[in-house]
Parts: structure tokens; C-alpha cells; sequence
């Protein structure tokens, strides 16, 4: 098995949403299928806490993602690691393009400095929200770092269930991939439930 710091260094993942449970339930695999973290989204929070575990044991746990504010419109999510308590970044929602327009996130580092953002296609953003049906269109997304493209986060389109990938194209190897992984989790957890 990979060591604990090498598999938020890799290239492809893939995040998958199981289906008829009560709960929201993910897993966080790799591209070629092995499962490397589990998180189940807890119901009725004033403050998302989302943690992310080694497996369904829920006894490892190796990163969180958790709400700054109670009932924050604009949805800062600082992604810490568990085992150092460092922040890795912060996740904000850009509130009113993504209601109206389309869906765009900010990323802060561990200094609270804005360094880049996932966007989503105007024109997709759009025909998702206001095209009858739109809300079957999967998401693709592109995350800029220093305004320049790196990854792309794409939704497999799928009737019952999520899964998204990320394909990390150009991304430097001093930026963890736990602060994208935790991009994934919030459109799929977050994002996806106001639609």
C-alpha cells in the first residue's frame, strides 16, 4: 500500500456516492479502484463537519472538512489534516454565481491567501439550472491554480448515485490533493443537495 503521504500526491481519483442508504455515503478511490478514504455525511448540521476515514470502520481518520461559520451563506470549508492539525486550505462558495449562474468555488492555501478556484462552464452552469431536465447534465469543472488550469473535475452521468473524477493535468507537487478531493465532497455533498 502506498504511504499515508504519497496517495494525496497521485494523479487520478475518483469519488463514488453509494446509493439507497440513509445516510450519504463516499468513497474515495484511486484510478485503479482501490478504496483510499470512506466519509458518510452526518444529517441536520448547523455546521458541516465532514471527516474523512481510511474505511468504513470510521476508526482512522485521516482529514476533515469543516464549516468556519454556522449557517454560512458563502460556505468556507477549511480542509485540516487530522494528524498535524494543519490547515491545508480553505473552500469557499462563490454563493451568488452558483445559485444564478454557475458554479464557481475559491481556494485560499494555508495562509487564507487566494491562490485559485474551480469553475464551472458558463454555458453549462446555465442549461443545468434553467434548461427543463438540466439537473441530469453532469458537472465538468476546471481548477485554475494562479490562474492557470490544472485538474478537471468531471460527473459521470448517472440516474441513481455520483461518481466524480478528478484528473489532476498539471498540478506542482507541493499542492495537496486533499484540498481538490475536498472540492469533490462538497459538490457532491453540499452542492448537489441545493439542487
Amino acid at each position: 500500500m502506498a504511504t499515508l503521504t504519497s496517495l494525496w500526491f497521485q494523479n487520478s481519483y475518483r469519488i463514488r456516492k453509494k446509493v439507497l442508504t440513509i445516510w450519504n455515503k463516499y468513497w474515495i478511490e484511486d484510478k485503479r479502484g482501490n478504496k483510499l478514504g470512506f466519509s458518510k455525511q452526518k444529517m441536520f448540521r448547523l455546521k458541516e463537519d465532514i471527516r474523512i476515514y481510511t474505511d468504513e470502520s470510521m476508526s482512522n481518520e485521516l482529514f476533515r472538512i469543516k464549516q468556519k461559520q454556522i449557517l454560512d451563506l458563502w460556505g468556507s470549508f477549511a480542509v485540516t489534516d487530522t494528524q498535524s492539525g494543519q490547515v491545508l486550505g480553505t473552500i469557499k462558495r462563490r454563493a451568488l454565481s452558483s445559485a444564478f449562474v454557475r458554479d464557481e468555488w475559491e481556494v485560499y492555501d494555508a495562509n487564507n491567501q487566494l491562490v485559485g478556484g474551480l469553475y464551472e462552464s458558463t454555458r453549462r452552469g446555465l442549461a443545468r439550472k434553467y434548461i427543463p431536465g438540466g439537473k441530469l447534465i453532469p458537472e465538468k469543472m476546471t481548477f485554475s491554480l494562479h490562474g492557470q488550469p490544472i485538474a478537471k473535475i468531471n460527473q459521470k452521468f448517472k440516474i441513481i448515485g455520483d461518481i466524480w473524477e478528478l484528473k489532476c493535468t498539471n498540478v506542482p507537487q507541493y499542492f495537496d490533493r486533499r484540498v481538490l478531493l475536498a472540492c469533490m465532497l462538497l459538490m457532491g455533498m453540499i452542492e448537489r443537495s441545493r439542487k
